[in-house]
């Protein structure tokens, strides 16, 4: 089978094409260039915890010469800026904690590159994602494919892709799917897959800014946010924010709030009037959201008729019981017991048992 890599340089991609190229595939391998901040301190931008550094690329181009594959350079820092960044730093503008991983999934890693492996005749495309695709032939012929969580719970990323699609989700192999991180490591030192094993670290956080938190990043480009009230939602003022985008729902720690013996959350944010409001520890729980931009993967759940489902709001932690209900465009989702953090922006993503079964952009959490 001929099938097109997603290289990044990290060990996961790079354990791929040398298992595909041991399996006897033809291996093409691919990496992409993406926007990166370019006012960034320049001291910044050697972090190693970021993708697409000096050390992933060298080791990209490595593996390739190891493996004797060709090595494609697709230049996607427009389309990144403009399906990704952009709507980013609009999101903040507006009060909200947008999540680019979903978008830059769909579009880009998932999207671009799904034309570009057509485009070279490629059957599939592989990545180094840690999640599951079952296929399931049905009764009239036709395939279904479900996403399904990763055997490595503590690593799994099927949060990230509940914006996949039928068609998508046909053409993609996670050959890790099945294997504990342990294991992957196990394979890239039998494959002399070059990384320091006591310094070597995973890319995490943001790719597009060197620092860890994006509060800097965020003031390099959100440059009119003003000062404001913090108050509680009585309208007692407690303090002074620094500018809205810098707080997100469920922080605790550096609010600057004074003087209070209690434990503050931020609960939301007001753009109109430009005030935080916070709350103390166990108000600020909510059971109901609303969410919009639906995708249902394999299974379309019924209009207008409860479904039990599990749903995570962010992409790690426990999953969480509730009911769901959607009439199409919109679905209404609550919660058997009330959480911190839910924020407009973020997506919930909902589950039956290990299936992905779709999910949705967070637009409304309501108020008990």
């Amino acid at each position: 089978m001929k099938i097109l890599v997603a290289m990044s340089g990290g060990i996961d991609s790079s354990v791929v094409a040398h298992m595909l190229k041991e399996q006897g595939h033809e291996v093409i391998g691919v990496r992409f260039t993406l926007w990166s901040d370019p006012l960034a301190p320049p001291m910044a931008q050697i972090l190693p915890s970021k993708c697409c550094n000096a050390q992933t690329i060298a080791r990209a181009n490595q593996v390739a010469k190891d493996l004797d594959i060709p090595l494609h350079i697709l230049d996607l820092e427009e389309e990144f800026k403009k399906n990704v960044v952009d709507p980013f730093l609009e999101g903040y503008r507006k009060g909200e904690t947008p999540n680019p991983c979903v978008g830059c999934n769909r579009t880009l890693k998932f999207g671009k590159l799904l034309d570009f492996a057509e485009k070279l005749n490629c059957e599939k495309l592989a990545s180094g994602h840690y999640a599951r695709i079952k296929e399931e032939k049905k009764s009239n012929g036709t395939i279904s494919y479900t996403l399904l969580e990763a055997m490595d719970a503590s690593k799994d990323q099927s949060y990230y892709l509940y914006g996949l699609n039928q068609s998508q989700l046909s053409k993609v192999l996670f050959p890790l799917s099945g294997l504990e991180k342990s294991e992957v490591f196990a394979l890239a030192k039998k494959y002399g897959v070059p990384f320091d094993e006591i310094h070597y670290q995973e890319s995490q956080d943001l790719c597009f800014f060197p620092e860890k938190e994006p509060e800097e990043f965020l003031k390099r480009y959100i440059t009119d946010s003003a000062p404001g009230d913090i108050k509680l939602e009585d309208e007692t003022v407690v303090g002074q924010h620094k500018g809205l985008p810098f707080y997100t729902i469920g922080q605790r720690k550096g609010l600057g709030v004074g003087g209070l013996k209690i434990p503050l959350h931020v609960v939301r944010k007001e753009v109109d009037s430009n005030t935080v409001y916070v709350a103390p520890n166990g108000a600020d729980l909510k059971k109901d959201l609303y969410a919009s931009d639906l995708n249902w993967i394999s299974w379309v759940p019924p209009k207008n008729e409860p479904q039990k489902l599990q749903a995570r709001i962010h992409s790690i932690g426990e999953r969480h019981n509730g009911v769901m209900n959607h009439d199409g465009k919109s679905l209404h989702f609550r919660f058997s017991k009330g959480l911190r953090g839910i924020a407009t922006g973020q997506s919930i993503v909902l589950y039956r048992g290990e299936e992905i079964a779709g999910g949705g952009v967070i637009t409304e959490r309501m108020q008990d």
